[in-house]
């Protein structure tokens, strides 16, 4: 097939997929299909989704991949299939990337390296890898750009652009539920960033400069004189995948201890200015015999400016001082207002969320709850900026992977060592005071009455079937896990947002309240395991 054919094919089997997803959308829409119905609908148009991205390659697999983040805005039925999309492609002709090379060296191969294995030791739909020994006999990781990828690109915005446009003005959603225009700039930034392989070299820089006193990390180091936008020339690395359990357990290293130390060295970069690692999945962090934690990957990386970071300053001081117009203010500033949305029409809704009045929610039986707690939320005129999913995403992946290395183990127990080391390196003394101070202010006491609400429903639960009892318990575990990580992150912004302007008060108490919230989010993850593993083993009726 001529590449001009190829493109255009291309082209006609993304344009006739969205197409389709459209057309059985608004079908079902108008036939009055159940939730159930439409669900299913989802999970199949999901299934097709995922299969036509493996017949496609190239950056859609990133597309999929960063769609498949998007919880606040795609169905769950579409979510649940995707969201196991694995970047694994056939690599390409070696004549084909001795060329890449080639060109971007602007010399044949041999000058550069002694040799390279031309068969690639992982594939995937930006770029491939291969060993080889340099010219000082060190070996060396060589990470190659596909050779299609630029002319693949332009062919899959250009479709992409389409499909946007298409969407803004036919798409079977409420007018200004979903920023498409945002949506799409914020994927085509990202796919940018992970196609400049420069920029990969410049954070994996930073990031060994910035762990170089960690004795438990290991930052592969760069060959910047053989890097280019397109080629990325790094130290070779041996170990085993992280959620190899056989392999670190004949190493006779203790899973919890590996743990506490994969927590500690994430911990920072969530809760401390500057960048983070936002996609830490097994793949991309390695295990070394000693128990050395070997970190790979830096194309995609999230980053909480200091812009960011005074715009959450100006938000927790709202919140705190019920003063919502400022609070509204900020979160626009920070990019979750929806275009048509101004602060003025999120000012009552925040105000109605901070001072929400329990006395109103208990008369109401369970599904009069669940539907409030529905409405009030999809009543915020928001959405959620790439960079802040991203920091959910890190967050999420790792306490999995702590959950993989310790599974017998409370999630809380193994964590709270590594926390209460990170608190004393910040030196954040006159704890007790400052967990006084915080638990006496507006913000946590509407914490607490989003506890009280979150746990009515389970004394409704004694009324209603078990299948229903089972199905509602696990959406309130999941409330609770959401409302403790948005306070983590309001909390760590604004302790990193004192420490840039040098107010103390503001990035102690803060820092009590990423505490507080760490500490609630893992205490509710481990009753939900708990739960979880009793139901399994038929212990629930």
């Amino acid at each position: 097939m001529m590449k001009s054919e190829k493109k255009l094919w291309r082209m006609w089997k993304v344009l006739s997929l969205a197409l389709s997803i459209v057309v059985r959308v608004y079908w079902y829409r108008i036939r009055g299909k159940s939730q159930w119905e439409k669900e299913k609908l989802w999970e199949r148009i999901g299934k097709e989704f995922k299969e036509t991205l493996f017949e496609l390659n190239g950056v859609l697999i990133k597309v999929g991949q960063l769609l498949s983040i998007r919880e606040d805005l795609l169905p769950r039925g579409f979510i649940n299939q995707v969201q196991d999309l694995v970047d694994h492609v056939p690599p390409s002709p070696w004549e084909e990337i001795e060329k890449v090379l080639e060109r971007e060296w602007d010399s044949s191969v041999t000058t550069k390296v002694q040799a390279i294995d031309q068969e690639a030791v992982a594939s995937a739909s930006i770029g491939e890898v291969y060993k080889a020994t340099l010219l000082d006999g060190k070996q060396a990781a060589i990470k190659v750009q596909r050779p299609e990828i630029p002319s693949l690109v332009k062919t899959d915005f250009r479709s992409l652009s389409i499909i946007i446009w298409f969407a803004r003005r036919f798409a079977p959603v409420p007018k200004g539920f979903i920023d498409f225009k945002m949506l799409y700039q914020e994927l085509k930034q990202v796919i940018e960033q992970e196609l400049d392989f420069s920029k990969e070299m410049n954070t994996a820089v930073s990031f060994k400069q910035r762990f170089k006193d960690h004795p438990n990390v290991k930052i592969p180091a760069m060959y910047p004189e053989l890097c280019t936008d397109k080629v990325l020339v790094m130290e070779w690395v041996d170990g085993v995948r992280l959620n190899d359990r056989k392999a670190f357990e004949s190493y006779g290293l203790d899973g919890q201890k590996l743990a506490q130390e994969l927590f500690r060295l994430f911990l920072p970069q969530w809760l401390e200015p500057g960048i983070f690692h936002a996609d830490p999945h097994a793949g991309n962090i390695l295990l070394q015999p000693d128990g050395t934690f070997v970190l790979l990957d830096y194309g995609m990386i999230g980053e909480i400016s200091k812009r960011d970071s005074t715009h959450f300053q100006d938000l927790l001081e709202g919140i705190l001082l019920k003063n919502f117009r400022k609070a509204a203010e900020a979160l626009s500033q920070l990019g979750f207002l929806l275009p048509d949305a101004s602060p003025k029409t999120i000012e009552p809704v925040l105000k109605e969320f901070v001072t929400l009045d329990m006395e109103q929610f208990k008369q109401m039986d369970l599904i009069s709850v669940k539907k409030e707690i529905n409405e009030m939320v999809k009543s915020l005129p928001v959405q959620v900026p790439t960079r802040f999913i991203f920091l959910g995403r890190s967050f999420a992946t790792i306490e999995g992977l702590v959950h993989t290395l310790s599974p017998d183990e409370e999630t809380l127990d193994v964590v709270k060592p590594a926390f209460m080391d990170w608190v004393k390196d910040s030196n954040t003394n006159k704890w007790e005071l400052l967990l006084k101070w915080v638990s006496a202010q507006p913000l946590f006491q509407t914490v607490q009455k989003i506890r009280q609400l979150l746990d009515l429903p389970e004394k409704a639960l004694e009324q209603k079937d078990h299948h229903q009892q089972n199905e509602f318990q696990f959406v309130v575990f999941e409330n609770q896990k959401k409302q403790a990580f948005i306070l983590l992150l309001f909390g760590g912004v604004g302790a990193f947002t004192g420490l840039g302007f040098d107010v103390d008060f503001l990035w102690q108490g803060s820092l009590v309240v990423s505490g507080l919230s760490l500490v609630g989010y893992l205490f509710i993850s481990s009753r939900q395991k708990r739960w979880l593993k009793r139901l399994r083993n038929g212990q629930l009726n």
